[in-house]
This record gives C-alpha cells, structure tokens and sequence, in this order.
C-alpha cells in the first residue's frame, strides 16, 4: 500500500493554493474556486484542497513535509513571507522540525528525520 494523496478543507482556495505554491508544492490540478491538487516536489503524493463552506472543529489533521535541509527550507520560506509558530526544534524523537499553520489554521510540520522517520532505535521488529 502507498499513501498516494492527503486532501483537506479550506474556505478561500485561492489563498490556500498561494500558500502551498510557497511551500513549494507543484500545481498539477486547478479546478478553481472548488479544488487543487498538487505533486509534492520530491516522491509521488499529491496534496489536494476542497472548498467548503464551514471548517470542522477541533484538532483536526497535522501534516508533515520532509525536507533534507531544514535550516535551509525554513529561511526560504521566511524570505517569501512565511510565519513559523515555533523555532526549529530538536525532538526527542530524532527529529527536527518546525510547527506553521496554513491559512485556513490547518498544522503544518516541515521537519527532517532521515532514517529515523521509519527506522527510530525502538522500531518494533
């Protein structure tokens, strides 16, 4: 099985698909003012959006971005304008990463964990 593609809701696509052009994520579908979807620079998932009238409530999804270089990622994207809710961060997990929310409020991780993202020292056997 292969996660091939993460939608989530926003209520202005046109706000949201800037954004995510920023992130660096690659438009492939505009179907504009109800959907976007895009490839996502490196790998094969997509990430689309949907307009809705009215946004869930409560916690919602958090998305995670891996990227290879996160001192560097983070200061291109403040460089076009984009607001971190927190520093880059060392986890106990192995991983750094850092929290942003997109305009709609959904959580956003950019983070790097090399080979500890899907082989950590506890991995099950």
């Amino acid at each position: 099985m292969n996660l091939n593609q993460i939608t989530i809701p926003s209520l202005d696509l046109s706000t949201a698909t800037e954004f995510y052009k920023k992130l660096g994520l690659i438009l492939i579908v505009d179907a504009l003012p109800r959907y976007v979807r895009f490839e996502c620079p490196e790998g094969d998932s997509t990430f689309s959006i949907h307009k809705v009238e009215k946004l869930p409530i409560g916690d919602g999804t958090t998305i995670y971005f891996e990227v290879n270089n996160l001192s560097k990622t983070v200061s291109q994207l403040k460089e076009k304008g984009i607001i971190f809710k927190t520093e880059i961060t060392e986890q106990p997990w192995l991983w750094s990463d850092v929290n942003l929310e997109d305009p709609d409020g959904n959580h956003l991780i950019i983070f790097n964990a090399g080979e500890n993202r899907k082989n950590p020292p506890w991995r099950v056997s």
